[in-house]
C-alpha cells in the first residue's frame, strides 16, 4: 500500500509518495507550470489529480480520463496538510 502526503513548506506545496517526491507527470499533460495545489478546483489541483492517479493506477490513459472527476471529488476537498493511501484512492474511484 502506498502513502501519499501533501503539505506546504517554505518551498511551497510539496507532495510525496512513500516519502519520495511525487512526479507531476508533465510528460502526460501540463495543466499547471507551477506544479501541485489542492483545496480548490483549478489547474494546480488538476496536476495533482493526474499525478496521483498516474502513479496509483499505472495507466496513463485511464489516469487522464479520470483526472477531472478526481480533482473535483477528492483533490479540491483536501485539507492544507493531507494523507491518502492506495485504499483511499481506490475507494474514491469506486464512487466516481
Amino acid at each position: 500500500m502506498k502513502v501519499y502526503e501533501g503539505g506546504r513548506g517554505l518551498a511551497g506545496a510539496e507532495v510525496t509518495v512513500d516519502g519520495a517526491p511525487l512526479d507531476p507527470r508533465f510528460d502526460l499533460r501540463r495543466f499547471s507550470p507551477m506544479g501541485f495545489e489542492w483545496t480548490y478546483e483549478g489547474d494546480g489541483p488538476r496536476q495533482l489529480a493526474l499525478a496521483l492517479l498516474a502513479d496509483h493506477l499505472g495507466d496513463p490513459q485511464r489516469a487522464q480520463a479520470l483526472t477531472e472527476a478526481f480533482m473535483r471529488e477528492v483533490v479540491a476537498g483536501l485539507d492544507n496538510a493531507w494523507l491518502l493511501t492506495s485504499e483511499d484512492i481506490d475507494a474514491a474511484l469506486s464512487r466516481l
